[in-house]
């Protein structure tokens, strides 16, 4: 997979390099967690690198979302407006379900193929456009399809209730996600909690830990690394060393296991021991 930088500093390492180039992300968080400075940075980060960027309203209007990033020090866009790298499409208020099965299709005809990054702000509002569970999947399904068509796409959509993200609104999106990050907001007044957690990046190794965030005016989101520890290697590590070494497994079944393990760390095997997964092996090929 190639990855493209996300914009935001601190998440690339833990994205095992940032975001699948072609993919769709949904970042998923409170009023006020920084779903829209997210978004915004994403845009702003391919932007820098002579990418196109969209920006799907379909909540604030332009004028708001273009005012924010002003005041969080992003002048520059109203620079990448007036060379029209950066366009937006103001969905607010309109009929959901035509904009996306309609419109949608003509804008992304002009730009398929584009390589451009796509921020669609959030995908709330199409989920409260009906209560039917299937539309929601169809619609959201559409929409993710066709936007990537255009390039990578990353979503925003607002947490409700509890915040173990099992909710009706986050359930769909996250299960047509290749990447769902969860931006963890709590404030009591005096006491601001920001945590961010990677719930799920396909063909992607990517940290498990929760990790701090901050909100800078000029640099936007800021991940901390906290404990986790980008594992590289360049030989092959101890325990894949182990089973491919034991003298009781057949040939056939030691070089087939090779390529299946290639490129893979002992860190990939958390808590796996070797004689574990060997037992494994064995059964499933019938060699034990």
């Amino acid at each position: 997979m190639k990855k493209i930088k996300s914009g935001i500093f601190g998440l690339n390492p833990l994205l095992d390099g940032g975001f699948n180039e072609g993919s769709t992300s949904v970042v998923i968080g409170r009023s006020g967690a920084g779903k829209t400075t997210f978004a915004t940075q994403f845009i702003r980060r391919g932007l820098h690198e002579g990418q196109e960027g969209i920006f799907v309203s379909l909540d604030e209007n332009k004028e708001q979302i273009i005012r924010e990033a002003v005041e969080m020090g992003w002048s520059d866009i109203l620079e990448y407006l007036d060379d029209e790298l950066l366009v937006f499409i103001d969905a607010s208020g309109r009929e959901f379900g035509n904009f996306i099965r309609k419109e949608l299709p003509a804008f992304v005809a002009d730009w398929q193929g584009a390589n451009a990054r796509i921020a669609v702000d959030p995908l709330t509002p199409v989920m409260w456009s009906t209560k039917d569970a299937y539309e929601q999947r169809e619609l959201i399904g559409f929409m993710l399809k066709e936007t990537r068509k255009v390039g990578t796409v990353l979503c925003t959509l607002e947490e409700h209730g509890a915040g173990d993200l099992t909710t009706p609104d986050t359930v769909i999106p996250m299960y047509l996600a290749d990447c769902v990050i969860h931006l963890r907001y709590k404030s009591d007044g005096s006491d601001v909690l920001r945590e961010m957690k990677i719930v799920k990046a396909r063909s992607s190794r990517h940290s498990q830990l929760a990790h701090p965030y901050h909100i800078v005016r000029g640099l936007g989101l800021i991940v901390e690394p906290g404990e986790y520890r980008r594992v590289t290697t360049t030989r092959i590590p101890g325990m894949i060393r182990q089973l491919l070494q034991r003298p009781d497994l057949p040939k056939p079944v030691a070089d087939r296991l090779e390529r299946m393990l290639d490129g893979l760390t002992d860190e990939d095997f958390r808590n796996l021991k070797a004689d574990q997964l060997l037992d494994l092996i064995r059964n499933e090929y019938g060699t034990g």
